[in-house]
C-alpha cells in the first residue's frame, strides 16, 4: 500500500473534522432508510434507493476524491466507481422496474437485519474497542460501513435482485477487507462476511430463476413470507 497505517487514520481525522456534522445527517438518513425498508410502505422503496445513491455519491466525491486520493492514487478509481454505483442504484430503483424492499421472515431477512445492526452499531463499537476513537476512525457514510449496510438492505429486496446492482459493492468487500489485516481494522472483517452472504444469495436467486424458467414462469420473483 502506498501509505502507512498512521496516514490512513489521519485521513479519517481530517475528513471527520472537515465535514462535521454531515456524519450525523448521513447516519440519520441511513437509519430512516433501514426503517422504511423494514416497514415496506408504498413509496418507501424509492426513498431507500435515493438514500443509498446519495451515500455512494457522497463517499465517491467527498471521501475518495476529496480526501483519500491525497495518500492513495487508486482512490480516483474508487471514487469514480462509487459515483457510478450511485447512478446504478438510481437506475435500478427508478428505470429498471424498481427495487422492492420487503424483508421476509426467512434467512435473507435475518441476515439482512444482522448486517444492518453490524454496519450501524457494531462496526463503530468494534473500532472503538480496538483503539480507533473518533475523529480518527471511519464513520457511517464512509466505504466500509456503508457497503455493509447496502448489502444488508439488498437482502431485503424481493427477488430477483439485479446482479449488476451488486457488482461494485461486492468488489469493495474484497478491497476493503484487506484493511482488516494490513491496517489493523478488525471491524472490516464484516465486509468479507457480508460479501459471502450476498454471493450465496445471488447463487440461490439465479438457481431459483432458472427453475422458474424451466417451469414456464420466466422472470417471476418470489418472497417467502
Amino acid at each position: 500500500m502506498p501509505f502507512t497505517t498512521q496516514q490512513f487514520f489521519e485521513v479519517f481525522r481530517r475528513y471527520n473534522e472537515a465535514v462535521w456534522p454531515a456524519q450525523v445527517v448521513l447516519l440519520g438518513i441511513g437509519l430512516a432508510a433501514a426503517y422504511l425498508a423494514f416497514r415496506a410502505r408504498p413509496g418507501s422503496s424509492r426513498f431507500v434507493v435515493v438514500v443509498l445513491a446519495v451515500l455512494w455519491l457522497w463517499m465517491g466525491v467527498v471521501y475518495h476524491l476529496g480526501f483519500f486520493r491525497a495518500i492513495n492514487p487508486a482512490a480516483s478509481v474508487f471514487g469514480v466507481l462509487s459515483v457510478l454505483q450511485g447512478f446504478v442504484l438510481l437506475r435500478a430503483g427508478f428505470v429498471s422496474g424498481g427495487l422492492k424492499f420487503q424483508p421476509a421472515r426467512d434467512w435473507r431477512g435475518i441476515a439482512g437485519a444482522a448486517l444492518l445492526v453490524y454496519g450501524f452499531l457494531l462496526y463503530p463499537l468494534l473500532g472503538r474497542s480496538f483503539g480507533h476513537s473518533y475523529p480518527a476512525s471511519p464513520t457511517f457514510g464512509l466505504p466500509c460501513p456503508t457497503t455493509i449496510v447496502t448489502l444488508g438492505l439488498m437482502l431485503w429486496v424481493r427477488r430477483p435482485v439485479p446482479v449488476w446492482v451488486l457488482v461494485i459493492p461486492l468488489a469493495w468487500t474484497v478491497v476493503g477487507s484487506s484493511a482488516a489485516f494490513r491496517l489493523g481494522v478488525p471491524a472490516d472483517l464484516g465486509l468479507g462476511v457480508a460479501g459471502l452472504v450476498v454471493l450465496v444469495d445471488v447463487v440461490l436467486g439465479l438457481s431459483a430463476t432458472g427453475a422458474d424458467r424451466t417451469d414456464g414462469h420466466a422472470g417471476t420473483s418470489f418472497m417467502t413470507p
